[in-house]
């Protein structure tokens, strides 16, 4: 089904769902990182199987304000970049609800010797600014947080700015990515210190465009310009199907005894993929299989690929902390889901960076499963939650407004004892514009209210 601007939908329960052969649509990440950097490469970059959601989209229409030529054919995108610099605009950047665009964006804006102003959705304006804000005015950037309690919208004049050593005070692949980016505009050198290891998007992008990365252990290192033109290459590659998109359908197919589940050019990228460690440890029967190095060539996929097949059983309860949550959390709701439905209890831990992202996501997990029926600790940094109970199908499920509350809702709903009424579902378009398509296509049920 195609989702139009109606906010609820009621998803039925499947004795089999989700079954079958699936491809997700390309990576988030990915495609944010591949467009800011094709905008600032000479020539003419191609990137296949961009992701078409809002989120990325309005990453699209913020490099072409800032002067690139943009044209997009479906899923296929061609820039034209501007040799290594943006032009200054007038207009606010609206990135709509992607803390990835705004912050990473901000970091190539801070070198550029003109002020811009970055905004988004109530969400985003809610989400801290604070930690880019403070190693981006060590570097001598000039910036303006004009939201309450440090928050977009952020204003940001640079030029001249100085290479730091910033020593991350938590786990951030955006605020380790917005300060290396901001490096390559630097006088000298610029280093990033992670106290965990954190996606690597970024550090693969500008190698696969040129540009050298010093990678010793946790320090992170690029040389800058002193306020020249990026020497950036155009490139032409494939942006991988999305693994935290195909985290929804892994994850109820491993709970789902006798279901099989094949997830086709997906990123097995490592740092992604620790979802699959855990559902590991509960006992799921999943097996990654990588394609070949050299399956594609020079112009094949920006990260590795290969394909998940999944064979669902009974699983049991385990715990989740410490090094495991900077590549586990945008998977972490389903982690709850994957704990409801096992037995025992299923303890997250150590991961307080829940309560700022689109929602308060521990607090809007917790309420989500407890209108299942499932009983559910909250705590500062996480959740227990307590499997082996039935279903139920209660009261309305609220998203509050974020995607992946939303789809991790509707997976548990497979599984409940009769339709479930989930509100606030528009904003999966942020980042899996297919989803309740692709619901169907597996053996789901959905209905829009």
């Amino acid at each position: 089904m195609v989702m139009n601007n109606r906010d609820t939908i009621i998803v039925h329960p499947s004795a089999t769902a989700p079954t079958g052969i699936v491809s997700v649509p390309g990576d988030k990440s990915v495609s944010h990182r591949a467009a800011m950097l094709a905008a600032l490469a000479p020539g003419t970059s191609i990137i296949g199987n961009f992701l078409v959601s809002e989120d990325c989209l309005n990453t699209l229409r913020a490099v072409e304000t800032l002067g690139a030529s943009v044209v997009r054919d479906g899923v296929h995108v061609k820039i034209v970049g501007l040799d290594g610099r943006f032009r200054a605009t007038a207009r606010e950047l609206d990135m709509g609800n992607s803390g990835t665009g705004l912050r990473l964006l901000a970091g190539l804006l801070a070198g550029h010797p003109f002020v811009t102003t970055l905004t988004g959705d109530a969400s985003l304006r809610s989400r801290p600014m604070r930690r880019i804000g403070e190693p981006l005015t060590q570097m001598k950037c000039d910036v303006d947080l004009l939201g309450e309690n440090g928050c977009a919208p952020m204003r940001v004049g640079g030029g001249h700015l100085q290479g730091i050593w910033y020593r991350l005070p938590m786990a951030s692949a955006q605020v380790k990515s917005c300060v290396l980016l901001a490096g390559l505009f630097a006088e000298g050198r610029t280093t990033v210190i992670e106290p965990l290891p954190t996606r690597d998007h970024t550090e693969i992008v500008l190698r696969r465009m040129g540009v050298p990365v010093d990678i010793k252990g946790s320090h992170i290192s690029v040389e800058g310009t002193a306020g020249e033109p990026l020497k950036l290459k155009s490139v032409q590659g494939i942006v991988p199907g999305d693994f935290s998109s195909a985290a929804f359908w892994i994850t109820a197919a491993a709970c789902r005894p006798g279901a099989e589940l094949t997830v086709r050019n997906v990123g097995l990228n490592p740092r992604r993929t620790a979802l699959l460690d855990v559902l590991k440890r509960m006992g799921a029967d999943i097996e990654a299989k990588p394609d070949p190095a050299d399956a594609h060539g020079a112009d094949g996929p920006w990260e590795c690929t290969g394909q998940i097949v999944v064979r669902g059983r009974a699983l049991a309860g385990t715990e989740t902390g410490g090094a495991e949550i900077p590549n586990l959390i945008d998977e972490l709701p389903l982690i709850g889901v994957a704990g409801a439905l096992a037995e025992g209890p299923t303890v997250i831990r150590d991961a307080a960076e829940l309560r700022v992202k689109e929602s308060d996501r521990i607090a809007t997990l917790a309420q989500g499963l407890s209108a299942f029926g499932v009983s559910v600790e909250e705590h500062p940094d996480g959740l227990t939650v307590h499997g082996g109970a039935a279903i139920r199908c209660g009261g309305a499920v609220n998203s509050h407004g974020d995607h992946r509350i939303a789809m991790a809702m509707a997976m548990l709903a497979l599984f409940a004892d009769g339709p479930a009424r989930i509100d606030g579902v528009a904003c999966t378009a942020t980042s899996y514009p297919g989803f309740w398509d692709t619901l169907g296509e597996l053996g789901g049920v959905a209905e829009q209210r």
